[in-house]
């Protein structure tokens, strides 16, 4: 089955779960993950927000509605909904590290470590967090820290490399020797090797 199908039939079944209980936030927040993964973000955005209605006391449908703001460019908007999953639970990295990676999207680059060090502290294992570092300090022009902490990203079981090599993150680093042999492995590891 393609992905295609799998999202529509997906939909499909977490409309049916809304008309049968319009309450259920959980639904909501299903559905939205499939229009989120699909493109289809004004969907997301008010399917998140259907679901916070529901259950405004929920971090995770904030952290999830910010994620789609982050997606679209709207960095305060994102920072806004993960303010709040922080203040709903702050024992939750993710909403620290997506904080953060908003804030060095947007050129705040102290916020950006305060947080992304603030979900690494409470998971030193966050493969996301530790990339986030790399992309920190290649937003910082380091290239030596960013290329370290995208190893250690990907040593602990990061693999998103078509981001990798796309980010715009990594355009100060991209002509870098250390970073060229991360992609060179990185290759080597898609195909096998």
């Amino acid at each position: 089955m393609s992905k295609k199908i799998k999202h529509e039939l997906d939909i499909a079944k977490y409309t049916k779960a809304i008309e049968q209980n319009s309450e259920s936030s959980g639904a909501y927040n299903n559905r939205a993950n499939v229009y989120y993964r699909e493109g289809f973000y004004d969907l997301a955005i008010a399917d998140y927000t259907k679901a916070i209605e529901l259950k405004p006391d929920y971090f995770l449908f904030y952290n999830n509605r910010g994620n789609v703001y982050q997606q679209i460019e709207e960095y305060e908007f994102a920072i806004a909904d993960y303010n709040k999953a922080i203040e709903l639970n702050p024992n939750n990295g993710m909403p620290y590290n997506n904080r953060g990676f908003a804030f060095l999207m947007i050129g705040k680059l102290g916020d950006a470590e305060r947080d992304i060090r603030a979900s690494l502290e409470l998971n030193a294992n966050n493969i996301y967090a530790l990339n986030s570092m790399a992309e920190l300090y290649a937003a910082r022009n380091n290239t030596e820290e960013a290329c370290r902490w995208l190893r250690k990203a990907i040593e602990k079981g990061y693999n998103n490399w078509t981001y990798v090599r796309t980010s715009k993150t990594y355009d100060n680093i991209r002509g870098s020797e250390c970073f060229r042999k991360i992609i060179k492995s990185g290759r080597a590891e898609e195909q096998g090797n």
